[in-house]
């Protein structure tokens, strides 16, 4: 019988619905349960492309005398983390706090009252390693709760307490300037890994906020070594198996330093952020390797992600069903696992090859060609044998009809193999920055339907998630918008994909609402020191108003707050939301110089507000104009940090940029104005180039 999760627009809570605990979603009803029944109430926090999450689900939550257990003593909640992120990062905070570390599955035992009293993550079904099980767990926190309650109660008060003091106050410190920036630099510098790129150890995520800062610094300063950990972090990770080498896009990360096995999730977040990286390099240096990795990371998004009513999925599962070889096929006298070919959820089942696997589908020839290419081994590189598809260097030429012809039929083979499951949940803020990079990516490539795509996404956010106040709902499924508020990350990102999409198409209807949200910034997400908060001030009251400057898996806030505010005070020339801007990014002058990895989208910021930003107009007798439009990509594709650009007819009031901007001997014209100081305008694109520093022609 499903259980009070049933009606959920999660896909991580409908996973749920069917198992023996009751579990409630987190709602005021559930803690008043527990505070009707005297019991404690178990928190677990997860999402739906967590392998761990669901390794707990079917050894604990699926299993009988275990849900009896919990469902007698305990009053369960489930929540997911990335419908509410805010209740996730409060209690994450106490975890980490307690136990030195966090993740996911998180496991968390609170009084009716919310206070947090016992921590964990994932926990085993049996003791193992020296984890207790999950069962000694329950028993433990039960004893405590009935035999030790004024204990329970003393650390949960400390435990909030604690929290309370770690309010952050950064509002009335100055931005960053030139010695914190270089201070970054040289912090990155020394934590980065110059045999394989990236930075720091195992595991090892893609640092794309960190690199966007890198060219950022380069194309400001001209600073070589920032291109070069950029550059060579870029093409390790893309001839890494963390990137699919047959459909594009990227993992969540490498298990090992070397970019080879990857956690093979595929995140909205991270594959939006790359493109635009990747984008970004090929304007910086012309790579082939990066606009391929562009391009095809942005028609994965598009064919993969992309759902039925325009928006964007969260996320494809590491985990899919095994295939089983012909030769283990009941049918074929072996030991299959399951009749039909079809055996367990395996992570990563969807994605590797074994010597023998490329050659049923290619031949003996063909196959020797894709294992050296691919660097297939016959002991493999995952487990069972089978390898993660890369691109190792090698020497030699490949003919590139014949590698073509190979990873076409191997995507094609790859493809009649069960797929991984897709959390369909479109979230706000991952498709405000899908929206950016698509934008960008199809205005850099001349791929229309790219800046297409990016347009319905952000349609179906003005239809869906924005309400009559331009309040923003977290996330929607299957077109119904869900009952969770917009955080700041919500608005900032989304204010950042608007910001871009009015830069590349010229209509100034997205400023506008970039506007609207970054309003709502201002005066409910900001304190009147100008310290930002991931909730509103309106938002529900937990156990303390989260609040965390650094940049993790996405930019934070705080950090993407400062990038959009800043954009638009330069389209607008707005006092207010440029003095916000520069007072948010105090905390990076804080933290830059000490943490540079855990800040770089505040970093990208900072370099923005030294160079200026920017602002470039670009007017027209007609848009279609093959000169106004060749000014305007160029325009787009100028490597100055942060630099805005405005697009249309002349005595159009679209953009506030363009007003007085009148056409040069009749032709279009672009006019480049920094810190209140404007070029002669320029009908030549090559002076045009010039000022917004160089970008490739190919």
């Amino acid at each position: 019988m499903p259980n009070r999760l049933a009606q959920a627009t999660s896909p991580y809570l409908l996973q749920h619905a069917e198992n023996p605990v009751d579990w409630w979603p987190w709602e005021a009803e559930a803690f008043e349960e527990a505070r009707r029944r005297g019991v404690p109430v178990l928190l677990s926090v997860g999402y739906s492309a967590c392998h761990w999450c669901h390794v707990m689900a079917h050894e604990s939550f699926e299993d009988g005398p275990t849900a009896e257990y919990l469902n007698s003593h305990f009053v369960s909640v489930k929540v997911d983390r990335e419908e509410r992120p805010d209740i996730d990062a409060v209690y994450m905070e106490a975890v980490q706090a307690a136990t030195g570390q966090g993740g996911w599955p998180m496991t968390v035992f609170l009084t009716p009252d919310a206070e947090p009293f016992y921590f964990g993550t994932y926990f085993p079904p049996e003791p193992r390693h020296g984890m207790p099980s999950f069962r000694q767990v329950l028993q433990g926190v039960q004893q405590a709760w009935a035999e030790r309650r004024g204990e329970v109660d003393e650390v949960a008060g400390k435990i909030v307490r604690d929290l309370a003091g770690r309010e952050i106050s950064y509002g009335d410190a100055e931005a960053p300037g030139e010695e914190q920036l270089g201070q970054a630099l040289l912090g990155l510098t020394r934590e980065y890994d110059a045999e394989r790129g990236g930075f720091g150890g195992a595991p090892k995520f893609p640092p794309s906020m960190a690199i966007e800062f890198l060219l950022r610094h380069h194309a400001r300063t001209g600073a070589e070594g920032a291109l070069q950990m950029a550059a060579d972090t870029c093409e390790r990770m893309a001839r890494g198996g963390i990137y699919d080498q047959l459909g594009g896009g990227f993992a969540r990360y490498s298990v090992d330093r070397e970019w080879v096995v990857p956690h093979f999730e595929k995140m909205l977040y991270d594959n939006a952020l790359l493109c635009r990286v990747y984008a970004h390099l090929w304007r910086a240096t012309g790579s082939d390797l990066a606009r391929r990795v562009a391009l095809e990371t942005a028609d994965f998004m598009v064919r993969e992600l992309r759902t039925a009513e325009g928006g964007f999925a969260s996320a494809l599962d590491a985990d899919s069903e095994e295939e089983v070889s012909r030769e283990a096929r009941p049918d074929k006298g072996g030991g299959g696992r399951r009749e039909g070919g079809i055996g367990r959820h395996v992570e990563g089942a969807y994605y590797v090859w074994t010597p023998a696997q490329l050659t049923e589908v290619l031949g003996a020839e063909d196959a020797e060609l894709a294992a050296q290419y691919f660097g297939v081994t016959e002991e493999g590189t995952f487990e069972h044998g089978a390898s993660v598809l890369q691109l190792p260097q090698q020497e030699g030429v490949f003919d590139a009809a014949r590698v073509a012809s190979v990873r076409e039929r191997l995507l094609a083979a790859r493809d009649g193999r069960p797929a991984p499951g897709r959390d369909d949940k479109v979230v706000a803020a991952w498709n405000g920055l899908a929206i950016a990079a698509l934008a960008e990516t199809g205005a850099y490539f001349e791929r229309p339907d790219l800046v297409e795509a990016a347009v319905a996404a952000a349609d179906l956010l003005v239809r869906l998630h924005l309400d009559e106040q331009v309040r923003l709902t977290r996330t929607s499924k299957d077109g119904r918008a869900g009952a969770n508020a917009g955080v700041l990350e919500d608005y900032a990102d989304v204010a950042e994909g608007f910001l871009a999409l009015a830069s590349v198409t010229g209509e100034g209807v997205w400023l506008d609402f970039a506007g609207f949200l970054l309003d709502h910034v201002l005066t409910r997400f900001t304190d009147e020191s100008g310290s930002l908060y991931d909730t509103a001030a309106d938002a529900e009251q937990l156990i303390r108003r989260p609040q965390d400057p650094t940049d993790n898996a996405t930019p934070s806030g705080w950090s993407a707050a400062a990038g959009a505010l800043l954009s638009y005070a330069a389209h607008t020339g707005s006092e207010p939301h440029r003095t916000a801007a520069e007072r948010a990014l105090g905390v990076v002058k804080a933290l830059g110089p000490r943490v540079p990895r855990f800040i770089g989208w505040g970093l990208a910021a900072a370099e923005a507000l030294l160079d200026g930003p920017r602002e470039v107009a670009v007017v027209a007798a007609e848009p279609a104009d093959p000169a106004a439009r060749g000014l305007h990509r160029t325009a787009l594709l100028g490597t100055a940090p942060g630099a805005v650009v405005a697009f249309g007819t002349e005595g159009s009031d679209e953009f506030p940029l363009l007003a007085d901007r009148p056409l040069v001997g009749g032709a279009p014209a672009a006019y480049v104005c920094r810190n209140f100081t404007c070029d002669a305008p320029t009908t030549d694109p090559e002076r045009l180039r010039d000022a917004l520093g160089a970008t490739p022609t190919g």
